[in-house]
């Protein structure tokens, strides 16, 4: 069943982003902290714009979720503003750490120096969105059910383009992306890293 997130979901939430950190498998063998994926890609979007937030549940419970945005500039403004303080107050800043980060380390400083996402991206592809599924429910179609319940209520707030980020390890979510007609971007003026950003135009 596909329904709206509540409250009551939330920590179903940050187990789920744990369970698929490590390009869609399991992160919870990598991180001393269990929460802090969770405080970076699911749990700004449940609490402060949750009706854009839906989950997936079975009988078992929460499986999977998806979570987006459709001004990604002025959400990255309001992380910063709204969400971001409370957390550098509870994880120190690790900007003196050694270059060889640990895994906590590493989402520590995204939560004290986010990268914003590529302005050509933006300028584009304004909205964008987050999507997880525990493995009971993949090759279900439940991804792509996901995805039109999230486009349905992102379209009524007047998105009309689209971007995902996508870890370039993750094989199994690039051609996910790419049956909703995601297409890869050629960004020339980004730096070669890690993600891979994908866009959609309607």
């Amino acid at each position: 069943m596909i329904r709206s997130f509540e409250a009551k979901d939330l920590e179903a939430c940050y187990a789920i982003s744990l369970a698929t950190g490590l390009a869609g498998g399991d992160a919870s063998h990598l991180y001393r902290d269990p929460r802090l994926m969770g405080h970076i890609y699911i749990a700004p979007y449940a609490l402060l714009e949750p009706t854009l937030t839906f989950v997936v549940e079975d009988r078992d419970g929460v499986a999977g979720f998806v979570a987006g945005i459709a001004d990604t500039a002025a959400w990255e403004d309001r992380l910063e503003r709204d969400w971001w303080p409370a957390l550098r107050k509870t994880y120190a800043d690790v900007s003196d750490a050694p270059s060889s980060l640990t895994p906590d380390q590493r989402r520590i400083r995204m939560i004290h120096h986010p990268a914003r996402t590529p302005a050509t991206v933006v300028a584009r592809y304004p909205a964008h969105l987050h999507m997880n599924l525990l493995p009971r429910l993949h090759r279900r179609g439940i991804g792509s059910r996901l995805f039109q319940t999230w486009h349905a209520a992102v379209t009524r707030r007047g998105a009309a383009t689209f971007h995902v980020g996508v870890n370039k390890e993750n094989t199994r979510a690039i051609p996910f992306w790419r049956s909703l007609t995601f297409k890869e971007l050629r960004l020339d003026d980004v730096p070669e890293g890690r993600t891979l950003w994908m866009g959609r135009d309607n």
